[in-house]
């Protein structure tokens, strides 16, 4: 246990260039809080004391702003960057080595008892109020850019923007699905895509 706290704390100094001490991360990095809250709520979960779990994941949105319902399974050196309004549902995956960046929901679209939220596999990084919906499943060392909406699966090592969410090719940092905008004159207009 002591030695996934640690982790915990080196991947905050590692992933967080603002990150100055032990100390500072220790007593003030609300995502790391909430990721130990989550842990703790997760044991009572998976000894079926759900009252106290969830009374314990409650506690941790009130202190952190973060939502990690008891039920998801959550892997090693989970980061999640200044946190608040940060939601992951109860049927959510997260692989090793993932960052989530404050926003970000894990949200389902079902009603029913089933795998309804987001799978993401190890390495994923997810920026700034981005949106994922439902089970998708976004492969190892995907990125999910800031703000996007994601309904689709992601493939490993792909970055997707936008909304709904498309992958954009790295190399000369255009969308593969982007075309120039054409005005009613037959002008072809710089600012957007269609």
């Amino acid at each position: 246990m002591f030695e996934t706290l640690r982790d915990d704390v080196r991947t905050a100094l590692a992933k967080d260039p603002a990150a100055t001490s032990v100390a500072a991360v220790v007593l003030t990095y609300p995502g790391l809080h909430a990721v130990w809250l989550y842990r703790l709520a997760h044991a009572l979960w998976a000894r079926n004391r759900d009252f106290a779990a969830r009374l314990v994941s409650h506690v941790g949105r009130v202190l952190t702003g973060v939502e990690i319902h008891p039920g998801a399974d959550v892997g090693d050196r989970l980061f999640i960057d200044h946190g608040m309004a940060t939601v992951v549902g109860e049927t959510s995956v997260i692989g090793d080595d993932v960052l989530l960046y404050h926003g970000v929901t894990l949200g389902g679209k079902s009603m029913r008892r089933e795998k309804r939220h987001p799978t993401l596999e190890d390495g994923v990084t997810i920026g700034a109020n981005a949106t994922l919906v439902g089970p998708v499943t976004i492969g190892e060392n995907a990125t999910v850019g800031a703000g996007a909406v994601v309904v689709d699966d992601v493939p490993p090592e792909t970055t997707v923007v936008g909304n709904p969410a498309h992958p954009i090719d790295e190399r000369d940092g255009e969308s593969e699905n982007r075309r120039p905008v054409v005005a009613d004159d037959g002008c072809t207009g710089g600012a957007g895509t269609q």
